[in-house]
């Protein structure tokens, strides 16, 4: 792809990941735990067709490791005990379900680090899944400069 085109997709993660720390500014105040989407959305950037940005795998890798976050930080306390299991727990859980996707594991210990009495849940749900449309639009992006380009490219030639 040339620049224009990589620019273009770049265009689409950027601008998510905007969107979604302006709601957790409106809506929350930990911005730190949001941190692991922007990851997320520059793998989609980098690669929206590898199976490690599939929707099924950055939604359960990042709702399961938030959800695992949660529940250590309610067995252990917030902390390290918490942040070292939740973090081994989500490992195997991706490993095992499939769903291996790098950064959910900041997730997980955004979640057990959890600081203060805020409870930011329901928001990463929604930013979790605006990241999942932004695959969805990377792939009709990807899908559209593929049809475009098409017609553009020389004849290849055949055999001599």
């Amino acid at each position: 792809m040339g620049l224009k085109e990589e620019l273009l997709l770049a265009l689409l993660p950027t601008l998510t990941i905007l969107v979604v720390l302006s709601l957790v500014e409106v809506l929350g105040g930990q911005r730190l735990l949001f941190a692991s989407l922007a990851s997320s959305a520059f793998l989609i950037y980098l690669d929206p067709q590898h199976g490690t940005n599939r929707i099924r795998t950055l939604l359960g890798a990042h709702l399961g490791s938030a959800c695992v976050g949660v529940l250590m930080d309610f067995f252990l306390g917030a902390g390290y005990p918490a942040a070292g299991a939740a973090m081994a727990i989500s490992i195997i859980m991706m490993i095992t379900l499939d769903i291996v996707h790098p950064p959910a594991i900041s997730t997980t210990l955004g979640f057990a680090f959890r600081s203060g009495e805020q409870e930011n849940f329901d928001l990463f749900l929604l930013a979790v899944l605006i990241v999942a449309i932004l695959v969805l639009l990377q792939r009709a992006v990807l899908y559209i400069l593929g049809h475009l380009t098409q017609g553009h490219e020389p004849p290849q030639a055949g055999p001599a």
